[in-house]
């Protein structure tokens, strides 16, 4: 750490990670402090545009929802450092500061913290770090879909139902079958009326549920089927993990036991910081706040995080409190299909044209772009 300067390392470059970013770049004197990106990605991925990224080559996405980091910091204020953090130090109480530690072996010192580690998924979605890696697989999972004639999805949760509306869209002649855990779509965060209205969207499209069932097998057998938890045997030659992503924590295991909760997402006060570790903040899907983890709330949670690290770094106590937030979701089925909900009065359903209107098209990259920048 710079005697005449602090330093402020985000470690994370997804959506949050990003915004939170950008938004200390527009905010810093940069006379006084350095800020630091670390991101194991060398683009930032959209994740709304990636379930058709990895399905099909229409859109092109792969030029358009994996950014380059060139134009995030605000004026060039701040670094981008490409490299994945293995490992956290930091000081418990009131001192301040610490080191984050690379896989490269390199370490950078921060006087303020802020992990956002987001998910490590399966399937389709676990992007690999490398760019041409990544590139690769995106063009692997393609293949995958374009070659397969029974598609087992495993998970009704938004990602699962979205896999197969693009299935369904690109390759309508292929069968496609959810697998889900629960009596019904998605968890009972939302309300019934939501769930049904989303299971009717789904089967109108010719897509076969599986309830209170579970898929083990990551591979069909030689014969073309998967036999699930419960016993019932479906034909398939592609199956595509679709369960909700697990916190990418490990990265803090270092600092303690109590530092994450049973589920490894990472504890927090309602300002953002780590019980035990005041320097150190946490935002975006990793953290253990009720509430469904989506890009809706990235602002939010940068809004609090910069404001109180810049007053805790100016000597002030951080006072912005996180509070929640309204419970927003699109979930499409396909370009043309899918149904919203909005938490707001009596809860507000969206059909299909809305959806499509908002989301389902062109999967808001545009919007997500100029948040980067662009």
């Amino acid at each position: 750490m710079s005697q005449d300067k602090q330093s402020i390392v985000v470690v994370g470059g997804g959506g949050v990670g990003s915004t939170i970013a950008r938004l200390f770049s527009q905010k810093l004197d940069p006379s006084r402090y350095i800020l630091t990106l670390i991101t194991a990605h060398a683009s930032c991925i959209l994740y709304p545009a990636a379930v058709r990224m990895t399905t099909t080559s229409d859109m092109s996405l792969e030029k358009t929802a994996l950014i380059p980091y060139g134009r995030l910091l605000h004026k060039g204020v701040g670094t981008i450092k490409i490299g994945r953090v293995v490992r956290v130090e930091g000081t418990k109480g009131q001192e301040s500061g610490g080191v984050v530690f690379l896989a490269s072996g390199e370490t950078v010192a921060y006087d303020a913290l802020v992990v956002a580690p987001g998910l490590h998924w399966q399937g389709p979605l676990a992007f690999p770090d490398g760019q041409d890696d990544l590139l690769s697989h995106v063009e692997g999972w393609r293949s995958k879909f374009a070659n397969a004639s029974n598609i087992v999805v495993v998970g009704g949760g938004a990602t699962g139902i979205e896999y197969a509306g693009e299935v369904r869209d690109y390759y309508p002649d292929k069968k496609v079958i959810i697998v889900h855990g629960g009596s019904q779509l998605l968890n009972d965060t939302y309300p019934e009326k939501y769930r049904e209205r989303i299971e009717q969207d789904v089967r109108s499209r010719n897509v076969q549920i599986v309830f209170n069932d579970y898929v083990d097998d990551d591979k069909p057998n030689e014969a073309g089927t998967i036999t699930t938890r419960n016993g019932k045997v479906l034909q398939a030659d592609l199956v595509v993990q679709c369960r909700g992503g697990r916190p990418a924590t490990e990265l803090l295991s270092s600092l303690g036991t109590d530092v994450l909760d049973d589920r490894g997402q990472i504890r927090v006060k309602p300002t953002l910081q780590l019980h035990s570790f005041p320097s150190i903040y946490a935002a975006g899907d990793a953290i253990d706040w009720k509430e469904q983890k989506q890009i809706a709330k990235y602002d939010a949670h940068a809004a609090v995080v910069v404001d109180n690290v810049l007053a805790q770094l100016a000597g002030g106590v951080p006072k912005k409190i996180y509070k929640g937030s309204y419970e927003i979701i699109i979930i499409t089925n396909g370009r043309y299909h899918g149904v919203g909900y909005f938490d707001v009065l009596w809860g507000i359903v969206l059909g299909n044209w809305l959806s499509s209107i908002l989301k389902g098209r062109y999967l808001m990259v545009s919007m997500l772009r100029k948040r980067l920048g662009y």
